[in-house]
């Protein structure tokens, strides 16, 4: 998705070389494979065209990229918040790129949506990190770890001792773009409750995980 300028008429012919059954207008891109690869570079493409990508897989694979102007966005600002692969940022250019993303292996995958309305339904976090909002930024965190709670072999257990980013206000008014952002990266509502209670120390990973356990089994 192109938000902030639409693709020219060359860049709509470059994009299309990836593929003849894409539907490609000056702000998007659309494609869906039930076989083959898909022949185009999607990081490469949000460095130089398009502000948002969204990527979903039946066997479990969630990727969501965002695109925002450096001075709107510091990477350093996203260092306390990244997790290995599932969270990650670099600068290109004059952007900062996001890096949003799972693999959930445990088999309870549901993949009845449409993907270019989730989008839509996403990416007004783009303007909510934009003007300082980091709660998106924390909720792909928390999501990252709660993979673990379906996957056992999603994290070393060293893991257990990783300490939670700052925790910005309001986990418990999440606006509807985060909200869907929560859905799409499969946050626990038990774990994200878990970590909107209040405190005055960071809390580790795995204390987040078995309170959020203790929670569920007390409902």
């Amino acid at each position: 998705m192109a938000l902030d300028r639409p693709l020219d008429d060359d860049e709509q012919a470059e994009v299309r070389s990836a593929s003849t059954r894409a539907t490609i207008t000056a702000t998007s891109f659309v494609n869906e494979y039930h076989w083959g690869d898909f022949k185009g570079d999607p990081t490469a493409w949000v460095e130089r065209f398009y502000d948002a990508h969204l990527y979903v897989a039946d066997w479990g694979t969630r990727r969501l990229m965002l695109r925002l102007p450096a001075h709107q966005l510091d990477p350093a600002v996203v260092d306390d918040y990244r997790v290995d692969d599932q969270v990650t940022a670099w600068t290109a250019g004059d952007f900062t790129v996001l890096d949003f993303g799972i693999d959930d292996e445990s088999g309870d995958v549901d993949f009845d949506y449409d993907t270019e309305e989730l989008l839509s339904a996403i990416v007004g976090v783009r303007t909510e990190l934009a003007i300082g909002d980091r709660r998106p930024l924390y909720l792909a965190w928390l999501a990252a770890y709660g993979v673990w709670e379906r996957d056992e072999d999603a994290f070393d257990r060293a893991a257990d001792d990783n300490l939670e980013p700052p925790v910005p206000p309001g986990l418990t008014t999440l606006t509807p773009a985060q909200r869907a952002l929560s859905d799409f990266l499969r946050l626990d509502d038990d774990l994200l409750a878990t970590a909107a209670q209040p405190t005055t120390a960071r809390r580790t990973a795995g204390a987040l995980l078995d309170a959020a356990a203790r929670r569920r089994a007390d409902r």
